[in-house]
């Protein structure tokens, strides 16, 4: 699975590469650490943007109660199409985030629990960011959990600074885990507490 997850994820990283923003797909490493600080134990809605070919959405299967509604909202339609055959029993719609809030309310669920984002945030438009960050924010329910990663080598750019301004204003508590070495290029994660 992993070198067809491979080849698919290069033959769209070389035909959208702002849309994909990542040279390979998210590691298992970074895939557990996203995860990790997820209590899903009573989540009744579990969201994941950006799903990709579905390196955290495996991380996130093993992890999901029965009973869990889980959507996973991805833009590309090859990937959604692919996801869907490979995880049968998650609802995946192919559609963008910034529409979070609507394809929410179409699948009947209000808030979530926790949104895992693996978004490419530093090569998308502020004014997409702004309107994914508003829907993001809306969609979590309450003492919810939203995390999403970024690359190390990225910090010192402008749009990663960025970031972490836009989520310290927005979510009560910002933690970071420890470095995912495991991954490429090495990445951390953003876990944001409302």
């Amino acid at each position: 699975m992993v070198g067809s997850d491979l080849r698919e994820f290069l033959s769209h990283f070389f035909t959208a590469p702002r849309a994909v923003g990542a040279i390979a797909p998210s590691s298992r490493a970074l895939a557990d650490a996203m995860v990790a600080p997820l209590d899903l134990t009573h989540a009744k809605a579990v969201v994941e943007l950006g799903p990709g070919t579905g390196s955290i959405t495996a991380a996130i299967a093993a992890a999901l109660p029965v009973g869990t509604h889980y959507v996973g909202i991805e833009l590309s339609a090859k990937f959604c199409e692919t996801l869907s055959r490979r995880f049968p029993h998650l609802t995946f719609i192919n559609g963008s985030a910034e529409n979070l809030v609507a394809i929410l309310a179409d699948a009947g669920i209000g808030q979530a629990d926790a949104i895992v984002c693996g978004l490419p945030w530093a090569s998308l438009p502020t004014e997409l960011q702004d309107r994914i960050m508003a829907g993001i924010v809306a969609s979590l329910r309450p003492g919810g959990v939203f995390v999403t990663f970024a690359y190390l080598q990225g910090l010192l750019l402008p749009a990663a600074r960025q970031l972490r301004r836009r989520l310290r204003h927005e979510f009560a508590r910002v933690e970071t885990t420890q470095t995912v070495w495991r991954n490429l290029p090495p990445a951390f994660a953003y876990v944001c507490r409302k």
